[in-house]
């Protein structure tokens, strides 16, 4: 389990989630002004709507991606799958009508439960 009481992405779901993530351009860009509340609001709003993101951390932004993927994880529960120079790739399954599904044998069969996001 991590900090935040969900379990982590297993690495067979995470190459699954970066291959998904290849084609597409990020949907947020952090500036330098940071994490502010209207960035969270807008990681929120494009969470809602596609599950499956992108986001840009600008060079002259006040926090490295590392500090931003850990507080995008905290503030909206999401997972970020990926890290690669200044874009993440973060990860949030809908409650109702989820857009991506992995394949049943790569949940955490050893748990005997459904896996939670």
């Amino acid at each position: 389990m991590t900090a935040t009481g969900r379990r982590p992405l297993t690495g067979k779901q995470r190459r699954y989630l970066r291959a998904l993530a290849h084609g597409q351009k990020p949907v947020v860009q952090i500036g330098k002004s940071g994490l502010r509340p209207s960035v969270f609001d807008a990681i929120e709003q494009a969470l809602v709507a596609h599950e499956l993101i992108k986001i840009k951390v600008a060079r002259d932004a006040e926090e490295t991606p590392e500090e931003v993927a850990r507080a995008i994880e905290e503030q909206t529960g999401a997972h970020v799958a990926q890290i690669v120079g200044r874009v993440l790739v973060v990860y949030r399954r809908r409650d109702r009508d989820p857009f991506y599904n992995f394949p049943a044998h790569w949940h955490h069969t050893r748990y005997r439960i459904p896996l939670v996001l």
